[in-house]
């Protein structure tokens, strides 16, 4: 298939990946600073096993809350981009060449944009004025509800890492340093992650995102989160 054929079934096509890396470790991330919220905050030296229960009970719960508002807006920001593409197609099918190729060009990455033709933009809106494109309805697909359930599982998931040494260690003290070095090896493995699917060397952004979570960590206890 050639380029300006991928450019415009990738504008009518809707099973897109659920989640991407990107998606995926800043998720993780996500749930990470929450769950760390309520972990940092507790009181190692006075906390007995009921303090630690409903700490966990608070992270867990977060999550979960957190999970699902970002499920449901996952699930929006789906339909409203996939409108937008679908109106881009509906705009290039009514306008004349000129206006269809500023209009393709400016729907681009901007990387993309920038090495782009003139005669690239002509075969590409012949190609999407050649493919019937679907009416514009606002539709929650198979494909949203599944990116919406797997954004709200990642979210949840990740506070388990950092909870279960509370569950399987008595002392508070102890479990915190456990549940702490646990969360740098996510940090850091979702930054090595992010690395690897932007073509960064994957230590030095692991270490950063060790970095800039416990920093966010820091600056939402402080801020009373």
């Amino acid at each position: 298939m050639t380029l300006e054929a991928h450019a415009a079934a990738d504008l009518l096509r809707s099973d897109r990946r659920v989640l991407d890396p990107v998606d995926r470790s800043g998720e993780v991330i996500f749930g990470l600073i929450m769950a760390l919220t309520f972990t940092c905050s507790l009181s190692v030296a006075t906390s007995g096993r009921q303090e630690v229960r409903e700490m966990l009970i608070g992270a867990l719960g977060c999550n979960l809350a957190w999970g699902i508002v970002d499920g449901v807006m996952y699930v929006v920001t789906a339909m409203v981009q996939r409108a937008r593409e679908l109106t881009l197609v509906h705009a290039v099918k009514a306008t004349d060449d000129a206006m269809a190729r500023r209009l393709v060009h400016s729907h681009m990455s901007e990387a993309l944009a920038a090495v782009v033709d003139e005669d690239w933009l002509t075969r590409t809106v012949a190609r999407l004025r050649a493919v019937p494109a679907p009416a514009r309805k606002a539709v929650v697909t198979a494909a949203d509800l599944r990116g919406a359930v797997a954004v709200l599982l990642v979210v949840f998931l990740a506070t388990l890492p950092v909870a279960v040494p509370f569950m399987l260690i008595h002392a508070p003290e102890r479990a915190l340093r456990v549940s702490n070095g646990v969360a740098i090896l996510m940090l850091f493995g979702a930054g090595s992650a992010l690395a690897r699917f932007g073509g960064l060397p994957r230590a030095r952004l692991g270490f950063a995102m060790v970095v800039l979570g416990s920093g966010l960590v820091g600056l939402t206890i402080a801020l009373g989160g």
